[in-house]
């Protein structure tokens, strides 16, 4: 079976304003690129449905979604900032709705056997969301809601959230601390923005701060002595991944030297386990990647090796 690719339209009209770096041209760098390496012909297209407030309600407050429905500008030129980072346009609602309607959707495609893996090419990015709070670019935490889904509309007893981003899964591990069901894995450079995780001592949460300049056997050395070993104690009934490629060496919205062989590799760890203990069942959702020609080579990298056999 070849990959779910997952996205709508309306992510591609969500804009922060002129020169935001969290931009619409990240989603067509991504489709290039997947269209030049012949990525694109083993992909099959969704387009995602648009998450239900009950189905947010399972990580979010109802107060907060509320106020972000609310927030909505409803004429083409306005711009509202829900936090320092982070704005909606007309279009920004509808967009974080099928962002988190896509991990929904993968969830549910995995899990019915219809494909063994998912890739939601979407924006906003979700993993800085909190239960009450729009952080860091993310107005909705889609690869919470998509977990939430799977615990609560599929009964699975065991997910993995695995979060390579290069800043800390802060909204995840806010929403999911201390739920036995659930193991959040985030490696991030520190010190670093948003400020957390290096202290964190939840009994289902394996952080991995790193220093600036990380490079890749660096960063395989500490998931092969840190998170691998839980994963496999674990043994998951699916594995999330928050994707971000904000990483690697040419992106200078941050100050790792990680290149796409090191996503390749760890996207081949995470496609191992899911195979020995989950049918290969991985759902994996776009976060940060802001150097448009690196994320493309990065994503197109991932899904190669979420596709390929093991």
């Amino acid at each position: 079976m070849n990959l779910a690719l997952i996205s709508h339209q309306t992510c591609m009209e969500h804009r922060m304003g002129a020169h935001h770096p969290e931009c619409p041209e990240r989603l067509h760098a991504i489709q290039d690129r997947l269209i030049a390496s012949g990525m694109e012909m083993l992909v099959t297209h969704f387009d995602s449905p648009a998450a239900t407030i009950d189905q947010l309600a399972r990580v979010h407050d109802r107060a907060y979604i509320q106020s972000i429905i609310d927030a909505a500008p409803k004429s083409d030129d306005a711009l509202t900032w829900i936090d320092g980072d982070t704005a909606m346009n007309r279009h920004s609602l509808e967009a974080a709705l099928h962002s988190a309607g896509a991990a929904i959707l993968g969830v549910d495609l995995v899990m019915g056997n219809r494909h063994h893996t998912a890739f939601c090419t979407v924006r906003p990015p979700g993993h800085h969301a909190g239960r009450a709070k729009a952080s860091g670019f993310c107005i909705f935490n889609n690869v919470a809601i998509g977990a939430a889904h799977a615990l609560e509309h599929h009964g699975l007893e065991r997910v993995a959230i695995i979060d390579f981003d290069v800043h800390h899964g802060d909204g995840t591990e806010e929403i999911f601390t201390g739920d036995e069901r659930i193991l959040f894995c985030s490696s991030f450079q520190h010190p670093f923005y948003p400020g957390t995780g290096a202290d964190s001592v939840a009994p289902n949460v394996v952080n991995l701060p790193m220093p600036r300049l990380t490079d890749g056997e660096a960063f395989k050395a500490q998931v092969e002595a840190n998170w691998l070993p839980r994963l496999h104690a674990f043994a998951p009934q699916l594995i999330m991944v928050s994707a971000g490629f904000d990483g690697h060496v040419e992106d200078d919205m941050a100050h790792f030297n990680l290149r796409e062989a090191d996503f390749g590799w760890i996207t081949r760890e995470v496609h191992k386990l899911a195979a020995k203990y989950c049918k290969e069942r991985v759902v994996s959702c776009l976060e940060g990647g802001y150097t448009l020609s690196a994320l493309g080579r990065c994503v197109s990298t991932h899904i190669d090796e979420l596709i390929g056999h093991v």
